[in-house]
């Protein structure tokens, strides 16, 4: 018996395996969720045949109008348009639409997702990202997409596309973009409340605003996540659907020996699927979705599983050599005189990390020697060692011979200082290349002092952006093939989770050779409020993504996750 019709209504859209996009369909209408089909124009008409007939006994059921999807073009998004405002029509209880496809997977209970939309009534969820802000795009096309015409396909036209590419940028075309219009990218994969998603479709501009992204690169991943911006009250810049992808921007796809990683993320979807996945379809595919009912979403969870096995792929594992993943021996040798060490947000996180650091290692610790506005040599010192000044005009004549000067004018004397994207980044390949360097960092930790200084996410998040870029761009030229220095990258999330872990680990890199260990760590600044602060930049359009998966206040409120003075127990 049909469950009544709940208050989400769910867009599929669908070009293969109708057969699997049967079998969701109607695990949604039985759950209480109204769903209209789209189906490739492009798909047989004998299999749209067989999935209309599969269905024809679910009343709640529609089919809206084919139109052809080719990927990278405007008819994903007619398709969209077309298939909500058919449930949009037909179905004047629903209160939230969702968009999936036919191989999106719910994960948790469909009740589960009920109760959330239910305490969030009037949000958007959908992952609305500036362009200005962060470019997290994969293949070169950020901000080009929304200022060239691609009139061509990517997939059939490639040579066409390129060089029409290549035309407009050597004639320096650039659009004009609607009034009012910001563009934004996201995940095409959302959650909209009824009032946004019909303000969409029923936008007064829309004609002018169609023409415009039909020739949009991959508007699909664009064209709601910039009109949202408009006609939303709430937007929770994330996606309710787990849809990861490698580092060349292909999509993963999971199989039945995911069904233990699927189990730990708190998403409610996850695509995409493969058709043969039984054990997944038969798992999740039941009333109870074989999920507990947990409070929030948080498909962040296995992120850092994710990056890790990007990582694994793309650099191999040490000492193993074959003909898919052969290392290239980067060249030079070493740069520098002495070991020396460089740290990237460990001051931002402890009060005291300086003195403690140089009583740790017996060694000289500095502030941030290339800081914009001064060297901040140990001491407070405007003359050090050789003569160096503490003047930035002097040090960025040549950034390199100061460093190279310090570290041989101190020989004999570990060398210490702070590193942060805030700082001047021309030594950055410099001390990614050298041996002598060891290099440590808590990625995201540039985010506390802002957060610290009480402005509002909306009068940081240009500022919270570019450092994040910044940070992005030191971390990739850490992990690049040809970087000799050693380095070790936590994430401020994995960082806090045991402060007491990596401090040694610093000490024992840095002074193997040390009598002791000392069991006085430095005081780790309270950090309650700041998984807020995160979650108002993703609402301002801001994705930040280097803090991991950062715990709600409410998880640092709990005992066992409360971040009190490091110790070390020996």
């Amino acid at each position: 018996m049909t469950a009544p019709t709940g208050k989400l209504g769910v867009v599929m859209l669908c070009h293969a395996d109708l057969d699997r996009a049967a079998q969701l369909a109607r695990h949604w209408v039985m759950q209480g969720c109204p769903v209209v089909i789209h189906v490739d124009a492009r798909t047989a008409e004998a299999d749209f045949a067989g999935l209309a007939t599969a269905l024809h006994d679910l009343p709640d059921i529609r089919f809206s109008r084919r139109s052809p999807c080719e990927w990278g073009s405007f008819g994903i998004v007619q398709a969209t348009l077309d298939a909500s405002a058919r449930l949009l029509a037909d179905f004047p209880r629903v209160s939230h639409v969702l968009l999936a496809c036919g191989s999106c997977l719910p994960i948790r209970p469909v009740a589960a997702l009920h109760a959330h939309l239910a305490r969030h009534p009037d949000t958007d969820f959908i992952e609305s990202v500036t362009t200005a802000d962060v470019g997290w795009t994969v293949g070169g096309l950020n901000e080009e997409r929304f200022t060239l015409r691609f009139p061509f396909s990517w997939k059939r036209q490639r040579r066409l596309f390129d060089g029409y590419v290549a035309l407009q940028r050597a004639l320096r075309i650039r659009r004009r973009q609607p009034d009012g219009l910001v563009p934004h990218l996201g995940s095409q994969w959302w959650c909209l409340t009824r009032r946004s998603l019909q303000a969409i479709i029923s936008h007064p501009d829309r004609p002018r605003i169609d023409r415009y992204f039909k020739r949009v690169w991959i508007p699909d991943e664009s064209y709601f996540q910039s009109l949202v911006r408009q006609v939303s009250s709430r937007i929770e810049s994330r996606s309710l659907t787990l849809a990861k992808f490698d580092y060349q921007g292909r999509p993963y796809t999971f199989y039945d020996d995911h069904l233990h990683l699927l189990r730990q993320t708190d998403a409610f979807f996850a695509r995409k699927i493969w058709p043969q996945a039984d054990l997944l379809y038969r798992t999740f595919l039941t009333p109870d979705g074989d999920r507990a009912l947990a409070l929030e979403p948080n498909p962040g969870k296995i992120n850092r599983l994710f990056a890790k096995a990007v990582e694994r792929r793309v650099k191999g594992r040490p000492g193993l050599y074959m003909q898919s993943r052969f290392p290239i021996r980067a060249r030079g040798g070493t740069l520098s005189a002495a070991p020396y060490g460089v740290f990237t947000g460990f001051a931002e996180l402890f009060h005291d990390f300086q003195p403690w650091l140089a009583r740790a290692l017996d060694a000289r610790v500095h502030g941030h020697l290339f800081a914009f506005d001064r060297v901040e040599f140990a001491g407070g010192e405007s003359v050090f060692k050789g003569g160096l000044s503490d003047s930035p005009t002097l040090r960025d004549y040549n950034p390199k011979s100061f460093l190279t000067n310090l570290i041989w004018n101190t020989r004999g004397e570990t060398q210490c200082f702070q590193f942060g994207p805030a700082d001047a980044q021309d030594i950055c390949s410099f001390i990614a290349g050298d041996p002598n360097a060891t290099v440590f960092v808590i990625s995201g930790a540039f985010a506390v002092p802002l957060w610290q200084s009480g402005r509002s996410a909306s009068d940081v998040r240009p500022e919270a952006a570019r450092l994040q870029k910044v940070e992005s761009d030191f971390l990739r030229a850490l992990n690049a093939p040809e970087t000799k220095a050693r380095t070790r990258i936590w994430s401020l999330t994995d960082f806090i989770e045991n402060p007491a872990e990596p401090l040694e680990q610093l000490v024992d890199l840095l002074n193997p050779r040390a009598a002791h260990r000392t069991t006085d760590l430095p005081q780790l600044l309270p950090l309650n409020g700041f998984g807020t602060f995160l979650q108002d930049l993703r609402n301002q359009g801001m994705a930040p993504v280097l803090m991991g998966d950062f715990p709600s206040d409410a998880e640092l409120a709990q005992p066992e996750q409360t971040f009190a003075r490091p110790k070390i127990v020996r």
